[in-house]
């Protein structure tokens, strides 16, 4: 099972959240036909895929504009547990949890500190709005969505 979570653009708390149980491949972009869809102009169509191996799960970047771990781009890596990447330079932040488990809800953002994100709601967000700011807007492909 593999969790992405949105984290806010100037607070360190969730926004929204995808979980996935039985895909071996994850697609995230501004295109309709990923499984996961965020707008934001630094966002590309379809900007970086998760794929599950039998050793764990990978990152790869397609996005025009790169994807970054701890401020250095990447293009292929090993995603790890508490995991937070950023789409583009500037863009959105997404926290990535490998582990079913809901109860441990401490991370560790990139400036070290520990942060503790609270319980989203049924819908997987904080509000029932999916707007997050002006500048990005995020949907989920309802044939990828479980509960």
């Amino acid at each position: 099972m593999i969790t992405i979570i949105l984290i806010h653009p100037t607070q360190p708390i969730p926004v929204n959240r995808w979980t996935f149980k039985d895909e071996s491949i994850l697609r995230i972009g501004r295109a309709k036909d990923n499984d996961v869809v965020i707008y934001n102009a630094v966002v590309s169509r379809h900007h970086i895929e998760f794929w599950k191996s039998s050793s764990g799960w990978e990152i790869v970047n397609f996005g025009a504009n790169g994807t970054y771990f701890a401020g250095k781009p990447l293009t292929k890596a090993p995603v790890s547990e508490g995991m937070v990447i950023r789409l583009g330079h500037s863009g959105p932040r997404l926290l990535i949890k490998l582990t079913g488990s809901e109860a441990d809800n401490i991370h560790q953002p990139l400036d070290g500190k520990p942060i503790s994100l609270p319980q989203l709601n049924d819908t997987g967000s904080l509000e029932d709005e999916t707007v997050v700011d002006c500048t990005t807007r995020v949907e989920l492909s309802d044939k990828r969505r479980t509960e």
